[in-house]
């Protein structure tokens, strides 16, 4: 047996989806006519209570989409140190928008309106000028933490005051709002743009919606023209983003039951240190001194469970909706066994 906990990225397409797909009726989209990607970029604005949404290949391209149209270089995005759109996105937001990066230590991940108040630049040439706050939620890198709404309310006010942009990287925000109490157009309301992935937690095979004002998704198109993401007959992918819209959103707490599950195993394995807060789907361990990640990894994949590592000694494990209940079996019998120390 094989289970994969990578990443939620793993997901294949249910039967369903599949179907949905092959299904799906087809057009242009760089030409604007095809009926499967219209479908889906309105009902995502429509959840959130946004204007518009473009469908874009991935969503780091929807990220750097959003920091291009926010922003003119020379400036500076404000953004947490372990933010995915500064640390695994290749550069692009000096590549792509020219821009420097304010990098800030937050909470697990979450940034207050204090802290982003105090990292403002000053009116002053000799400082880049701060225009755009990136938040993540979840934050992939901190173990899938979720921000509470009355501090992105507090950001969000701190941004009109400071006349900066608001920008989302919502590649797992289904996640958040699964592990909270507010709702897709609560986020919708407080964020200028909004990056939503639908190839993680949800299932589909690829693909993220940008969605923002009428205004801001028109340069957003333009945008990913130049950025060669305009796709052709992309219907066949948009179904099934807009099938797991409609029918996978409401078990992502299925998944979050059993990363606490994987957590909690791990966290009476005697060669683990410690288990960070398991909040959504992600679950962050980190072994003892004589159990380097690499080590821990090598002797689980001989017995077919993949993850990744994180740092020397930190893994990380993502469940997602391919786990099974034979899987979860399999996980309780096999992560606990004992691991040979290192030299």
């Amino acid at each position: 047996m094989v289970v994969d906990l990578r990443s939620d990225t793993v997901t294949q397409p249910t039967p369903a989806m599949k179907e949905a797909m092959f299904k799906a009726p087809l057009g242009d989209d760089v030409l604007g006519d095809d009926p499967s990607v219209k479908e889906l970029e309105a009902e995502g604005a429509a959840l959130f209570g946004k204007a518009a949404a473009v469908f874009c290949p991935s969503g780091t391209m929807a990220n750097q989409i959003a920091l291009k149209i926010h922003s003119r270089a020379p400036g500076e995005v404000i953004c947490e140190e372990n933010s995915h759109v500064y640390l695994y996105e290749g550069g692009g937001i000096g590549f792509i928008s020219g821009m420097a990066t304010h990098l800030l230590k937050g909470d697990a991940g979450r940034l207050t309106a204090e802290q982003i108040e105090q990292a403002i630049r000053p009116d002053d040439y000799h400082a880049p000028a701060t225009q755009v706050v990136s938040l993540e939620n979840t934050c992939n890198k901190a173990g899938g933490t979720v921000y509470e709404l009355d501090e992105i309310k507090k950001i969000r006010q701190l941004c009109e005051q400071k006349g900066l942009k608001l920008h989302l990287d919502g590649a797992r925000v289904f996640n958040a709002i699964a592990a909270s109490t507010y709702t897709e157009r609560d986020m919708g309301q407080v964020f200028d743009t909004l990056s939503v992935c639908l190839s993680k937690g949800l299932g589909a095979p690829v693909g993220s919606l940008l969605l923002g004002s009428e205004q801001a998704i028109r340069q957003a198109r333009r945008i990913r023209k130049v950025l060669g993401g305009g796709m052709r007959q992309s219907g066949l992918l948009a179904a099934a983003g807009t099938y797991a819209l409609r029918h996978h959103r409401a078990r992502l707490k299925q998944d979050h039951e059993h990363a606490q599950q994987v957590g909690a195993w791990l966290q009476q394995h005697p060669q683990f240190e410690r288990v960070a807060p398991v909040c959504t789907n992600i679950v962050m361990a980190y072994t003892k001194a004589a159990h380097p990640a690499a080590a821990v990894l090598s002797a689980w994949e001989k017995l077919g469970i993949r993850a990744l590592a994180m740092g020397k000694h930190q893994i990380r494990l993502v469940l997602h909706l391919d786990v099974t209940p034979n899987h979860m079996h399999y996980l309780e019998q096999h992560l606990m066994l004992p691991l040979a120390s290192q030299p």
